[in-house]
């Protein structure tokens, strides 16, 4: 038997979860260097698994398939199609950084501290979601998905109601309260989307005799399974309001402003760069493949729920004081885009949103990580607490003026490919919707540029006259973030030609070709 690469891609990190959490207490910078390892080596094994796969070849490939439940059709199936290799890229590409980046944030607390903070079981955490979101992206068992789908919600809630942001201008206490809150919101939220979901699980199965996805599918394809037209509405929309939850579409998306406000900054990344990503994927692999004629049924209704999320959270981004809760805010607006691009039923509106998804969790990784090592330096989320930080810390300003970039979609960085994709996708077939959306991104500009200009520019506050500047270990985090975000910027192609195949074929899933320009080429 051929080695179990994906496999191995979830369980490494999942036994460095284990191994890291049994790190004596008083050894926590070995517990740290250990999962940074554990990161590493599955950052090692997931670049094996991109080498290995070939675009032009079957749809899933390096496929693992067992026996597991089998008096009710369960069974352990894993194979990865080019978006789920990107994803599984992204995931593994960011691990090490969102170690890095919080390598003191979980270190005790000032002598004197009602709280103890169990640093090994911050990184052990951390590990723990990576390994679920992994075999997320490989699993082509629905129940085996949904299982781990839910699971990871446990981790995050101990991560943001544990761990939560230092900068607190009310106090311990009060610190304390607003994360659990926010961990509960967070927790409750996502709980019911998986509870609808596993409605709509059970209904699959009662209805195809299996969870296997590849079965599932072809059986659809081929005519040898029939849903009623209700029955695969129903079943879509149970398996679509669980993704819309965490993806986060408005107006399902309440719970990501606080959860980002109130964690670390790499556990905001990890939220909205990692774990979000999982409700858009899934979206592509389940929704449009399992219930094709219900997705082009409800392909209007989400346009418009797309189109808010675009405008409402740009403006609410636009209005905000906190620079988390304003960074999460733009985080709904490019999730409405990526949403937009999937169901633009078109191959470059489809590219371009599985193109967003690698690029928004670069540019977000980026721009929330520096965020956070100004606010720890400041001690400060308030955007008014600072000013010319660029006259004392340039090296920082000028790493979050680039993440800033970004996230407007300026041409030459990454975002801007695939915010162009998606909103020429878009147009070709719903002008209207294509032409609302760019006012998306005039509100990008001005959230952002408002943003460096109140923290950065003008003249220095006293609290921020004595600010150092990055230091050897924050220069690791960003560079590569920053190098990132200008190759692909330039050079898209390496993730649109793993990208491009499984589109088609996601394409051809809900019968769509792309629309015929309304006036041909000169010949």
């Amino acid at each position: 038997m051929s080695f179990p690469l994906l496999t191995a891609t979830a369980v490494l990190p999942a036994v460095g979860a284990v191994a890291t959490a049994a790190v004596p207490a008083a050894r926590r910078t070995a517990a740290k260097w250990l999962a940074l390892l554990v990161s590493l080596a599955t950052l090692v094994l997931a670049t094996v698994v991109m080498v290995r796969f070939d675009p032009g070849g079957a749809r899933y490939q390096l496929t693992e398939s067992h026996a597991w439940i089998a008096d009710f059709g369960v069974r352990y199936e894993l194979g990865v199609d080019g978006i789920a290799v990107a994803l599984l890229g992204l995931t593994a590409l960011l691990m090490p950084f969102i170690i890095l980046a919080g390598w003191h944030d979980a270190d005790p607390l000032e002598t004197g501290s009602k709280r103890w903070r169990p640093t090994q079981g911050f990184f052990a955490l951390i590990l723990a979601v990576e390994a679920m979101v992994i075999i997320s992206f490989e699993a082509t068992d629905v129940f085996l998905f949904y299982i781990f789908f839910e699971a990871m919600l446990i981790p995050m809630y101990f991560l943001i109601g544990g761990f939560g942001d230092r900068a607190h201008a009310q106090g311990e206490e009060a610190a304390s309260t607003q994360r659990s809150y926010a961990a509960v919101k967070f927790l409750l939220y996502n709980l019911v989307g998986g509870l609808i979901m596993l409605a709509a699980v059970i209904g699959l199965y009662t209805v195809a005799g299996n969870f296997s996805l590849t079965e599932i599918a072809q059986a659809r394809a081929n005519g040898t399974l029939h849903m009623a037209t209700s029955t695969e509405r129903w079943l879509f929309l149970g398996f679509f309001f669980a993704f819309a939850v965490k993806a986060p579409l408005w107006p399902l998306h309440t719970w990501l402003p606080n959860a980002m406000q109130e964690s670390t900054a790499p556990v905001a990344v990890l939220i909205t760069a990692v774990v979000d990503k999982v409700g858009t994927f899934a979206m592509l692999r389940f929704c449009l493949q399992l219930f094709p004629e219900a997705s082009k049924w409800a392909t209007p209704t989400i346009l418009v729920l797309a189109l808010i999320s675009i405008i409402y959270g740009a403006l609410l981004a636009v209005g905000q004081r906190d620079i988390k809760r304003l960074v999460a805010y733009a985080s709904i607006s490019h999730f409405g885009f990526i949403i937009l691009g999937i169901f633009a039923m078109t191959s470059q509106g489809q590219s371009g949103a599985t193109l967003y998804m690698v690029n928004h969790g670069i540019s977000t990784a980026a721009l929330m990580l520096v965020a956070g090592f100004l606010i720890s330096r400041r001690g400060s989320r308030l955007i008014a607490d600072y000013g010319g930080v660029q006259k004392v810390a340039p090296v920082l300003a000028g790493t979050f003026l680039i993440g800033g970039l970004a996230t407007l979609s300026l041409p030459g960085l990454a975002p801007f490919v695939s915010e162009f994709l998606v909103l020429v996708g878009t147009f070709t077939r719903y002008p209207a919707i294509g032409i609302i959306a760019t006012f998306g991104i005039v509100l990008a500009a001005l959230y952002t540029l408002v943003l460096y200009q109140r923290t950065m520019t003008g003249p220095v506050k006293p609290a921020v006259s004595t600010m150092p500047d990055l230091k050897v270990r924050e220069l690791v985090v960003v560079a590569p973030l920053i190098v990132l975000l200008i190759f692909l910027g330039v050079y898209p192609k390496p993730v649109t030609d793993i990208v491009n195949p499984a589109v088609k074929q996601t394409m051809s899933d809900v019968h769509k070709t792309d629309p015929k320009p309304a006036v041909e080429a000169a010949k």
